[in-house]
């Protein structure tokens, strides 16, 4: 279900999202020739208007527009500067259940950011699709907000050779004289930035369990990628203990043959460079990392840029659990050595709003894990993760802040937690770690 869009949501990236609706449903048919890099696509938008509309925007970078239906009639439109703007033949009035076809393709590239290049990308031989945190009008025309979320088709022509994974539910396989149709279903809202398609030539195992795993790789990685791979059942299960079900029908994994600067996150899927797979359990803690990501940033999906803190804080903390619970060293121990090296490093943003150029600055993420584990020892055990259950279930598959967090967890503890909360998410300098639990 879509949340209502609030007022601070444009504060980090003002030329993405658009008022006046919410997005209910994406249908996207996309034709694509890896070689070639061509995409031929129509995406069908159902929406909400809340408000009467006489126009509308939908954000899409620099891929032509052929066409654009509004509830099946031709309406006028205008494609600059990443925004789509349609108006159609009659006023749209609040309340009205509308649809937009738009019929497009050309040459997708990323879209340029301060990060590099976002969203739909060629790898040496297919496609990755990396959005966060504005990349998705790469390859669809959308409501790039992650406040609206919605729920998704995703149908994909490419040459047979090559396996196809996105979102949600594998509902059909359509096999052609040269090429094969995918077509995925995901049924839980989902924000734009977190929809994803990832096309290989990939290996396809199935791993049963309590959370269905499905793992695609290289064939050459094969070895390295399952033993590296092969404790994110364990790690399921621990998470489910401490942070309530699982959010999806099941996990997916793509190793890609390219290097990556870092996993990718998208909801129920992961994807990983060859890099990560050493076949030593190195980069563990970054598989830990991406799969706490469907619990925190997935089903509970930040309102606004500004509350990054709630993704990456509790995913950094859930590295620590997994080291805590695997036999290596103890969240105490590792939240101590971390406040060590913090403490040296410069100390000039509020965790709560740390602005869009250090959106994924180490210390957002460190300090969001520090901050977790000092309210872990200040409620103790007993009342921190009932609190993290109740936190999962009460805003699964919606849109939350900062406000909503420490509300509810000040229910669970003995004193006010005010001062707690003002020194580590709106104070630049470091406050002391609370004394370890006894």
């Amino acid at each position: 279900m879509s949340v209502a869009p609030s007022d601070s949501r444009h504060s980090y990236f003002p030329e993405r999202g658009n008022d006046g609706y919410w997005v209910e449903h994406y249908d996207l048919a996309l034709d694509y020739r890896v070689g070639a890099n061509r995409l031929r696509a129509t995406a069908t938008v159902s929406a909400f208007a809340t408000r009467s509309l006489v126009s509308f925007a939908l954000d899409l970078d620099r891929l032509r527009v052929t066409a654009v239906l509004v509830d099946g009639v031709p309406a006028r439109f205008a494609h600059t500067g990443g925004k789509l703007r349609v108006t159609p033949i009659r006023t749209l009035h609040e309340g009205t259940l509308f649809t937009v076809e738009i019929r497009y393709g050309g040459n997708p590239r990323p879209a340029p950011s301060r990060w590099g290049g976002l969203g739909w990308d060629q790898l040496t031989d297919g496609v990755i699709v990396a959005s966060q945190p504005t990349g998705a009008p790469s390859w669809f025309p959308c409501n790039d907000q992650p406040c609206d979320k919605a729920t998704y088709r995703i149908s994909v022509t490419t040459a047979s050779p090559y396996e196809v994974v996105a979102n949600g539910r594998l509902t059909a396989r359509r096999r052609g004289a040269s090429t094969t149709t995918w077509v995925y279903e995901q049924a839980e809202p989902t924000a734009t930035y977190l929809a994803s398609v990832q096309i290989g030539r990939y290996q396809a195992v199935e791993v049963p369990g309590a959370v269905p795993q499905r793992l695609l790789f290289p064939p050459r990685f094969a070895a390295r990628a399952r033993y590296d791979l092969a404790r994110q059942g364990l790690m399921a299960e621990l998470f489910t203990e401490l942070f309530g079900p699982y959010p999806f029908g099941s996990y997916t994994v793509v190793v890609v043959d390219d290097e990556l600067d870092i996993p990718v996150e998208a909801q129920g899927m992961s994807i990983f460079g060859r890099n990560h797979m050493d076949g030593r359990r190195g980069e563990e803690r970054l598989v830990a990392h991406e799969l706490a990501h469907q619990w925190f940033g997935n089903s509970l999906t930040l309102e606004g840029w500004r509350e990054i803190w709630l993704h990456e804080g509790f995913a950094a903390y859930a590295e620590w659990l997994w080291s805590e619970a695997s036999g290596g060293e103890t969240a105490d121990v590792l939240a101590e050595r971390w406040h060590r090296r913090l403490a040296r490093l410069p100390q000039d943003f509020p965790l709560a709003d740390p602005g869009a150029r250090r959106l994924f600055d180490d210390r957002v993420y460190k300090r969001g894990a520090l901050t977790v584990h000092a309210l872990r020892r200040t409620l103790g055990d007993a009342a921190f993760f009932p609190m993290l259950r109740e936190w999962t279930a009460t805003y699964q598959h919606g849109a939350v802040t900062t406000d909503r967090f420490t509300r509810l967890a000040g229910r669970y503890a003995v004193a006010p937690l005010e001062g707690f909360f003002t020194a580590w998410l709106y104070t630049e300098r470091l406050p002391a770690l609370p004394a370890a639990l006894g």
